[in-house]
């Protein structure tokens, strides 16, 4: 009875957290007019309540063909979008990789204080740092351009942070038993390192996939012009006559994140129990 009782309001809390997603997908085949007639009072043309629905009465797919078809906008934004995600990761392969590596195996003057200040950073709101970020990118001639959004991303200690934790649990007699073998520096981060942290490294790349995927403060704040604008700053311009494609964009938007977050949900497991791994 105890283990129905679980499962039953496990069910329960997993269909709520699943209901508002169903209701996206649903009005994103809704026609303009029955969304005016089920959203009216949100829309400003009439009193009705909201009549929501999983199905429309009518579904149609001409939200998507208008997205796809009609709105070079879109595939502008999502091509930034890619390209500001894809070169954040990339530079943090190298800079916050490296960077892992160094405080979980080296030791040196001041690591506990640099790597505090690192904790410090990473737990500071966005917010916080976005003058300081602002000033920095206007004096280097860089506002208004993709590495605006790139560069501070790079250097994000997030990553750093969660990688390095990973590394700490890999059994120091394995790194010691590799040198003794022969092997270099190099080859010891290369062929024992980066495997036996995969799973933390993938763990950090999916989590800031979805960070800078949906940033919107960070573009917002340091591009002007429309033509470098991300994704997630293209559902804030739609206007409420095209709010069926604004529903048809979220789904679409959601795709990428979601299908990456469910191919690496393995990983993300592994990385977890990575962190308690023991000599």
């Amino acid at each position: 009875m105890k283990r129905f009782c679980m499962k039953a309001i496990l069910t329960f809390f997993c269909i709520l957290v699943w209901m508002p997603l169903l209701m996206m997908a649903g009005n994103s085949l809704m026609s303009e007019s029955e969304m005016l007639d089920r959203f009216a009072i949100i829309f400003g043309t009439g009193m009705t309540p909201v009549k929501e629905t999983l199905i429309p009465t009518y579904p149609t797919l001409r939200p998507y063909i208008e997205l796809l078809f009609d709105s070079p906008g879109f595939y502008v934004m999502f091509w930034n979008s890619c390209f500001q995600t894809g070169a954040v990761l990339a530079g943090q392969m190298v800079v916050a990789l490296l960077a892992a590596w160094g405080f979980a195996n080296y030791n040196f003057r001041g690591k506990g204080v640099l790597f505090f200040i690192y904790i410090v950073l990473m737990i500071l709101p966005f917010q916080v740092t976005m003058v300081p970020n602002y000033l920095v990118l206007k004096n280097l001639k860089l506002l208004n351009s993709h590495f605006a959004v790139i560069l501070p991303g790079i250097f994000s200690t997030f990553p750093v942070f969660i990688m390095t934790k990973f590394f700490e649990g890999i059994p120091v007699p394995l790194l010691e038993a590799a040198k003794l073998d022969g092997a270099g520096e190099l080859t010891v981060f290369f062929k024992v390192g980066i495997p036996l942290g995969m799973p933390g490294i993938i763990s950090a790349m999916v989590l800031g996939f979805l960070e800078y995927w949906n940033a919107i403060e960070q573009p917002m704040a340091f591009l002007k012009e429309r033509r470098l604008w991300p994704l997630s700053l293209y559902l804030p311009e739609i206007t409420s006559d095209k709010a069926g494609v604004a529903w048809a964009a979220s789904i679409v938007m959601m795709i990428l994140p979601v299908t990456l977050f469910i191919l690496g949900q393995g990983n993300l497991e592994q990385g977890i129990a990575a962190s308690g791994i023991k000599e």
